[in-house]
């Protein structure tokens, strides 16, 4: 009896290890343990997250989510972006990558204070007042643009503020009296949040900071209920390096540290840790980190350098429907003259992994000396800002020292795109058209960001079988041909598109002379669309836009 038990669980045992076998050689589906969170956008994670990334190559990264796109996207937050084909299904437009403009009165903030300019840089005089990360942001309950940065190379942290993010004003404050400092203490890198999600009014800012320490760097987190008065003791721990920074992701609600690790074969490159708590975040070690990017081959190496680029930097926000990584890139050391640091952008749909379609520096460095930024321009905190039909990126930049690496004058600079401009699908005057896959809403009117003046731009609504759903056919379509960042899109036969909420459509857009910059459906005639709004502007309330068309102007101004 023992015996015969003994052959028939060898025979159950023979049989469940076929049945493993034959789910692997036949490619069985992953099953629900193997799958994780569903993101906002209809992208599912994988139950193993962040990645575990053992090694770090050249290669451009991965897009899993490009290759796994939902059957129908949901578009209900943010506007919707064509920074890449996750919501093309056809087009015959031309895809078109655009870099931000200096503004003429750069640069808006320089060093013109004692404190901020008794300091040097590799044995010359270094004033200071530049963003190093730092936070540039718009305060909704103060209705004021917020600066804060580097005062002294390395020295401090100032604060200045603006209400219209052009001109600038250092207020006394009482933190270091007759100064604007609000935390006198050396440092490096650094950043400031604005944490709208804050349940503690204490913690309504975060403010990350690097320091060298007698071996090596500790990373220091503060918080503050007004930005200018910051809580001690600030919790700490040992850092790695420097350059490390600090960003929220609101789609996943983590708190991700960008940390600065230099890689063999990439050197300057970056590990990943994310938490929902700052704290915890701070308090987690390396194992609890992976690997996540560096620069790839698509970054290239300057004419008068032999250097390989690495990456320097990775601020990132939210902005809309996605994620805007600005990746600081170091194309080498020369001998005479301040790093020539540029700044790239990426654009990520699951927060982890990054694609950069155009390397060319979105916003470069100077090659005439003398000027503001002939070196070292990096990112701020925050990102950027919405300010009308407009996006406002601070950066840094230094003025050099000709003959030698050291930094010279530090100085604060504004950049500015179009909103939602990073990229266009375009047409000139053959009509093209641009069909994206099918989507799931919830709203009720169709707004476009588009530059039409010089043509037309019409939509037609389809099912998932191609059909046009009557009325929403090009013939009853309203023509749109003006230039603005938000434009109702309307039919004839049609108060909007209440009827179709729910259920997969389809959206095909006829371009002719036409840029097509953004969609999106919203649940009221404003405009608003849900999505992020990056460091705020002026008439946002909170993080993300509620208000629509009172926070953007009716027309371009040209």
């Amino acid at each position: 009896m023992r015996i015969r038990r003994s052959r028939n669980r060898t025979r159950l045992w023979l049989g469940f290890l076929l049945l493993v076998l034959a789910g692997v050689a036949f490619g069985s589906g992953p099953t629900d343990s193997d799958q994780g969170e569903i993101l906002y956008n209809g992208v599912q994670l994988p139950a193993l997250w962040p990645p575990a990334v053992d090694t770090l190559t050249r290669q451009p990264m991965d897009l899993p989510y490009m290759r796994s796109r939902p059957k129908s996207l949901p578009i209900d937050i943010g506007r919707q972006l064509f920074v890449d084909d996750f919501l093309i299904e056809q087009s015959t437009a031309l895809r078109t990558y655009h870099q931000a403009k200096y503004h003429p009165a750069n640069p808006v903030l320089r060093p013109d204070q004692p404190w901020e300019t008794n300091t040097v840089s590799k044995g010359h005089p270094a004033p200071t007042a530049m963003v190093f990360s730092d936070g540039v942001w718009y305060d909704p309950q103060d209705r004021l643009f917020k600066m804060w940065y580097m005062g002294g190379y390395v020295q401090s942290t100032c604060y200045a503020e603006s209400r219209d993010g052009i001109t600038w004003v250092k207020p006394l404050l009482d933190v270091k009296p007759s100064t604007n400092c609000v935390l006198d203490k050396p440092r490096d890198s650094a950043t400031i949040w604005l944490d709208h999600t804050a349940e503690d009014p204490e913690q309504r800012y975060k403010l990350f900071m690097i320091q060298r320490a007698e071996k090596g760097y500790l990373g220091l987190l503060y918080v503050s209920a007004d930005g200018i008065h910051w809580a001690e003791p600030p919790a700490q721990a040992i850092m790695n390096d420097d350059r490390t920074t600090l960003f929220y992701n609101p789609f996943r609600k983590k708190w991700v540290y960008s940390i600065r690790c230099d890689y063999t074969g990439m050197g300057r490159s970056r590990r990943y840790r994310e938490n929902d708590d700052v704290f915890a975040g701070l308090a987690m070690d390396k194992s609890q980190e992976t690997l996540w990017v560096g620069a790839d081959w698509n970054d290239k190496p300057r004419s008068d350098l032999p250097t390989t680029p690495e990456l320097y930097n990775l601020d990132a926000v939210a902005y809309e429907s996605l994620m805007l990584g600005l990746f600081s890139i170091w194309p080498g050391q020369p001998t005479d003259r301040a790093k020539p640091n540029y700044v790239c952008l990426g654009f990520s749909r699951d927060g982890f992994h990054w694609q950069r379609p155009d390397h060319r520096p979105f916003m470069d460095v100077s090659e005439q000396y003398g000027e503001w930024n002939w070196g070292n321009v990096q990112s701020a905190g925050g990102g950027c800002l919405i300010v009308g039909d407009e996006l406002y990126f601070y950066v840094s930049g230094r003025s050099g020292v000709r003959g030698s690496p050291a930094s010279g004058v530090c100085a604060t600079g504004l950049a500015v795109l179009r909103r939602d401009g990073f990229a266009s699908m375009d047409a000139g005057k053959k009509e093209c058209t641009l069909t994206t896959r099918p989507v799931r809403f919830s709203g009720n009117y169709l707004f476009v960001n588009s530059d039409s003046r010089r043509g037309r731009l019409q939509v037609e609504v389809l099912d998932a079988n191609d059909r046009v759903l009557a009325p929403y056919s090009k013939h009853n379509c309203h023509a749109v041909k003006t230039d603005e960042t938000l434009q109702r899109v309307t039919w004839k036969g049609a108060s909007d598109l209440t009827p179709l909420a729910g259920q997969p459509v389809k959206f095909r857009f006829y371009l002719r002379q036409s840029r097509l910059y953004a969609f999106w459906v919203s649940t009221g005639t404003s405009g608003a669309s849900g999505g992020y709004v990056a460091a705020g502007g002026p008439g946002f309330t909170g993080p993300t836009d509620t208000v629509g068309s009172s926070a953007s102007p009716a027309k371009r101004s040209r």
